[in-house]
């Protein structure tokens, strides 16, 4: 069988893996798996049992990442990966697609010698749906996951409990982390909006992931009755939080790259013939430049204040998260733009909008990378959509990129 006969073969059965991952799930009927859920153990058992076969070691962490290594006498790792969480009622892609074609790599790579090794990475958990904060999987990599064991999720469970359940022991967490000799990460991902397909691209070379600050508001003003409250009278929580969500998206869409997303919204007591007297919502700001965010979020949370003071209505702010803007590595980027003109693809550069575990990475060792089409631009999504033949140049230049990273190590 020849490399393209290969490649295809490789190709086929990512994608085939991905749909079948997809019915580990702790919710019958759709694909939710949330952080150390039961499924998880099942997800590791497949990816172990293709690590087997090629021959590598494998462990899971401290926090459930699996980590499968193909060893070498270099002293120093290519990590790549992605994590094997999802988001409620996902699709097949999102994460487990860039797991599954790093295990393709090392299966395409064969039996020839590298100068430096490679780890394969799992994360356990990048969304953040469990404990509304994301990255728990890569922030054990860079020692920054400590921080995060007192999180508390629905259950009322903290990420330490959650942990020590899952039969690990955060005991181990300074074994988790990487100390030395890291060669860099890189991560295949969909890319889950439509620039690329607008662009009559299959790939596209990420530059930077954009910084991002999720807040909580409370806004608490006074329930009273809606027939025999007069309107001079009214302190109304919902129309103070309302005239703030109009107010995200007006100075979203007047500022150039920024996003600017209210995503919940609660209104208590919740009756129709109440008004509100407190409502809990959410602000998610992102830009590709810090200052552009930084900016922007200070203004909001003013106009958050001001709307409440006009109505009587207090609000209380809560930081939930935030993570600077990350740069990609400018010679990883090179690296994958020399490999998709070796495959004769086209490369266009694009920014992420969306958090990866890149971005965490890149903050201890040079990351970047790649994403791969999204036909309908949909993610977070049961139709969540990938093209075969995307995949497959995906996995091709990720062949690529390795081969003239050794070459780079060894002259």
């Amino acid at each position: 069988m020849n490399r393209t006969d290969n490649l295809t073969e490789l190709n086929a059965r990512v994608l085939a893996a991905c749909r079948e991952l997809a019915t580990l799930t702790e919710v019958p009927g759709e694909t939710t798996r949330t952080y150390l859920c039961p499924t998880t153990r099942d997800v590791h058992a497949f990816l172990r049992a293709w690590a087997d076969w090629l021959g590598l070691s494998t462990t899971v962490d401290a926090v459930g990442n699996l980590r499968s290594r193909r060893e070498s006498a270099g002293a120093r790792t290519l990590y790549v990966g992605s994590h094997i969480d999802t988001v409620p009622n996902a699709g097949a892609y999102d994460g487990m697609l860039g797991v599954l074609l790093a295990y393709a790599l090392v299966e395409a790579l064969g039996d020839r010698g590298l100068p430096f090794a490679i780890e394969v990475l799992a994360f356990s958990e990048e969304e953040g749906v469990r404990y509304g904060v994301p990255f728990i999987g890569s922030r054990a990599l860079t020692g920054t996951v400590n921080e995060m064991l007192g999180l508390l999720d629905a259950e009322g469970q903290s990420v330490e409990d959650a942990i020590r359940a899952f039969g690990l022991s955060p005991d181990d967490l300074p074994a988790a982390r990487v100390t030395g000799g890291a060669l860099g990460y890189v991560e295949v991902h969909i890319e889950q909006g439509p620039v690329l397909q607008a662009a009559g691209a299959a790939v596209g070379v990420v530059t930077a992931i954009a910084g991002q600050n999720r807040v909580l508001l409370d806004f608490r003003g006074r329930a009273s009755h809606a027939g025999t409250t007069p309107m001079a009278h009214r302190r109304d929580a919902l129309a103070a939080a309302a005239h703030f969500v109009v107010a995200v998206e007006d100075r979203a869409r007047n500022t150039p790259g920024l996003v600017a997303t209210v995503g919940v919204m609660q209104a208590r007591p919740g009756a129709i013939n109440i008004v509100p007297g407190d409502v809990h919502c959410t602000l998610d700001i992102r830009h590709e430049r810090d200052a552009a965010r930084l900016d922007a979020l200070p203004a909001l949370l003013d106009d958050a204040q001001r709307f409440a003071a006009e109505r009587g209505v207090t609000v209380t702010v809560t930081p939930k998260m935030e993570e600077r803007a990350t740069p990609m590595d400018a010679g990883f980027q090179a690296l994958l733009h020399h490999a998709a003109d070796d495959e004769g693809l086209l490369h266009p550069e694009l920014v992420s909008g969306a958090g990866h575990d890149a971005m965490v990475m890149g903050t201890v060792m040079p990351a970047a990378m790649l994403f791969v089409r999204s036909p309908n631009a949909l993610s977070h999504h049961p139709d969540e959509m990938v093209n075969p033949e995307d995949v497959e140049a995906a996995l091709r230049i990720l062949l690529r990129f390795v081969e003239r990273l050794a070459l780079e190590v060894t002259a």
